[in-house]
């Protein structure tokens, strides 16, 4: 993107001499309306107003167009690592407590905990 210059000294002198080249093409006598004048008084307002735009324009500067997007674009890939997998052989036995039956006679029976180790 280009960056709009400031105001410079070029562009005041040249803005300068459009509006000096409006005024004196507006005509050199003054016209009146009562003297029947009233296209001289329109055509002055209308170099005024092409001066002013044309002043305007020249001030400003044009930009230039945006470049063309490319003909073809390639859709992004996204591709996914697999997870390292570490397998360590078991170094001791693991062991969790579970609750078991045990029966104190052939009628009653109670829980209790016991390790089991695998």
């Amino acid at each position: 993107m280009r960056a709009i210059p400031s105001f410079d000294w070029a562009r005041s002198g040249l803005s300068a001499a459009a509006l000096a080249a409006a005024l004196l093409s507006a005509g050199g006598q003054g016209a009146f309306a009562r003297d029947g004048m009233n296209a001289a008084i329109i055509g002055g307002a209308a170099a005024g107003v092409v001066g002013g735009l044309a002043a305007g324009a020249l001030m400003n500067g044009a930009q230039p167009a945006p470049p063309p997007p490319p003909a073809y674009r390639p859709r992004p890939v996204y591709v996914e690592e697999q997870p390292v997998m570490v397998v360590r052989p078991r170094r001791e036995p693991i062991c969790h407590y579970e609750r078991r039956k045990v029966w104190l006679d052939e009628v009653e029976f109670t829980y209790k905990r016991v390790e089991v180790c695998e």
